[in-house]
């Protein structure tokens, strides 16, 4: 009887282990979606952060070149009035101006040579997250696919697994199911653990002479006097019991 117990205690902590994994897997398959989502967002962040700033460059590119066009005509109207001036301090008083504007037409073209480049290197920018974000849409769209599919068939083995569980529960006394079911809400699993040589293997502390010999002879379930959890002679119960799933 103390052995089959044992072995019913081992089945159920089993089958507990596949739920939570199951349940864990349940859960968070949404969050990859999520999280997916997440980063398709944070491309379109970046597209928009891009696209103002190529907006911004093109603006400043088109007002460079009217500016440049307009002062080009300034210089070329100067340059045929310079016939006609009458005195020296008009001549080099348009001089001045020409040579005014020119360099103001210079630091313009390297203006709009530095505008050109920025403006390059945003069209790479552009086009690496293109395919950054097109690789992150195919997945997206893959797990989106199956995802529903992945979640029905967790959700049915989930359901066999609750039903595998209720068919162990039976098998074990209500008292020792209540201390099972006890020690599993208020700790990290596992709940039931070995004693081998001496040594609970669920906090790997060696238990007292005494509950070690108890342990041995087989006629009562006990419990690790250190971590509380269930405990069996490793030597004398060897897991193996199993429950056919309804």
């Amino acid at each position: 009887m103390y052995q089959k117990q044992i072995e019913q205690l081992i089945v159920l902590q089993e089958v507990d282990d596949e739920i939570l994994e199951l349940t864990k897997e349940i859960e968070l398959a949404p969050q990859e979606l999520t999280d997916l989502e997440g980063q398709l967002d944070e491309f379109e962040v970046r597209r928009g952060r891009i696209d103002e700033k190529t907006g911004i460059l093109q603006e400043q590119k088109k007002k460079l070149s009217v500016e440049i066009e307009e002062d080009a005509g300034k210089i070329k109207k100067s340059k045929n009035k310079l016939m006609l001036v009458g005195n020296t301090k008009e001549y080099h008083a348009m001089m001045r101006e020409m040579d005014s504007l020119e360099k103001l037409n210079r630091m313009r073209d390297d203006e709009q040579t530095a505008v050109r480049e920025e403006l390059l290197r945003q069209d790479e920018a552009t086009q690496s997250l293109n395919d950054e974000m097109s690789g992150v849409q195919e997945q997206y769209e893959a797990l989106k696919t199956t995802l529903e599919e992945r979640l029905d068939k967790a959700n049915k083995k989930l359901e066999a697994l609750n039903r595998k569980r209720k068919k162990a529960c039976k098998a074990v006394p209500p008292p020792i199911l209540g201390r099972y079911e006890f020690i599993r809400e208020r700790m990290e699993h596992p709940v039931i653990v070995p004693v081998s040589e001496g040594v609970c293997s669920g906090c790997n502390i060696m238990i007292p002479p005494q509950t070690y010999n108890d342990l041995q002879k087989g006629q009562q379930i006990l419990s690790c006097p250190n971590c509380q959890r269930l405990i069996y002679w490793q030597a004398f119960v060897q897991p193996g019991g199993s429950i056919e799933e309804e």
